[in-house]
């Protein structure tokens, strides 16, 4: 019998919130809740039906998603939405438009204020 053990993991302070909101609804702790989402996400991807190969073929662009149903596009949408937070968390935007010499403002280490200039140089703004 293998003995199935958890591993520690980072997970994005969003999705434990919202775990910690709907296992409490739902009588599960938030560690709980993100294992049935697991779970319950795996189930889906895994299932290979037509709805699924449509829904894959609007991700791709060879489907217009406007054809999908009601209940492809909450699929569809939920797959848009889980790579954009993936996305946001791995681009250092401000980087980005440093390289296309725009100057960017946001808090610093210390929670001030300040302007990034597209040379690599900071100002703190008043």
């Amino acid at each position: 019998m293998k003995v199935v053990t958890d591993r520690p993991t980072r997970v994005a302070a969003d999705l434990m919130d919202a775990a910690a909101v709907e296992g409490e609804r739902q009588s599960r702790s938030a560690k709980q809740q993100l294992d049935h989402w697991a779970r319950v996400g795996r189930a889906v991807s895994a299932h290979s039906s037509a709805s699924r190969q449509r829904v894959e073929a609007a991700l791709r662009g060879a489907l217009p998603d406007r054809d999908l149903t009601a209940d492809e596009r909450v699929v569809f949408n939920a797959e848009v939405d889980a790579a954009i937070s993936e996305t946001t968390r791995s681009v250092r935007f401000g980087e980005v438009l440093a390289a296309r010499g725009v100057t960017t403002v946001a808090l610093d280490d210390e929670g001030r204020l300040t302007r990034y200039h597209p040379d690599g140089s900071t100002s703190l703004l008043p």
